[in-house]
């Protein structure tokens, strides 16, 4: 039986803000994001041809600016690799866990705001990494529910491949924190392993939809996180 398979890419190095926990920041590929970018469209255009697999010409892409751009360097690169013209579809859903109304400001800011309104509690220490937390702010999600609405979205874009009796190919661009729970909630990351785990940038993680809805880790390397540093993603 023919396999499919995703391929999840996290955008490049981008010009981030300094301790702002929004990844919903407009701003683009850094100029090393472009190469990271570069450098993993061609590692992939070679695996495609190594395993013989048929590439979907529609790159699904979170709508912020570093990872359109990751995808647009993607599908430059992987022209006369798809039977079709590559395009790019772009989906709010494949974004980044939102802090809401907060969006954008920086972690001394988020909590003095929860600090000066009477109703709210402070928010944990490690707010940002934990994965159940939700602000309470308004348009705020938790992690977890952010890896839900990728995890949904990957397994309906499957689904919805055509059967072409050859292995196929599909390449999402979005963010890491969003992978990881996403791949979490089916069933490929153990809880445990979530705080462990991050993306590099623009490296694919490989993981097969089989049959019965179940996915695997087929290839690819998660990266293992600096338990010293900060959580960026």
């Amino acid at each position: 039986m023919a396999r499919l398979i995703a391929a999840l890419v996290r955008h490049g190095e981008y010009h981030q803000l300094q301790d702002t926990p929004s990844a919903h920041q407009p701003f683009p590929l850094t100029d090393e994001g472009e190469r990271q970018a570069l450098a993993a469209a061609r590692e992939l255009r070679a695996a495609i041809s190594r395993n013989d697999w048929d590439l979907e010409p529609v790159i699904d892409s979170s709508r912020m600016l570093r990872a359109w751009q990751t995808a647009d360097i993607f599908a430059g690169n992987l022209a006369g690799a798809a039977s079709e013209d590559l395009r790019i579809d772009s989906h709010d859903v494949l974004a980044e866990r939102s802090v809401g109304c907060a969006a954008n400001l920086t972690r001394g800011q988020i909590e003095a705001i929860l600090h000066d309104d009477p109703r709210l509690d402070p928010p944990p220490d490690d707010w940002k990494a934990d994965s159940h937390y939700c602000l309470p702010l308004q348009g705020a999600e938790s992690l977890l529910e952010a890896g839900q609405r990728v995890a949904v979205h990957l397994s309906q874009s499957m689904d919805a491949l055509p059967q072409s009796g050859r292995d196929r190919l599909k390449i999402f661009v979005g963010h890491g924190a969003a992978f990881r729970h996403a791949a979490h909630h089916m069933g490929v990351l153990a809880f445990g392993q979530l705080r462990q785990l991050s993306m590099f940038h623009c490296q694919p993680v490989l993981i097969e939809y089989l049959p019965n809805g179940d996915w695997r880790h087929i290839g690819g390397d998660w990266k293992v996180r600096d338990q010293c540093g900060g959580f960026t993603d």
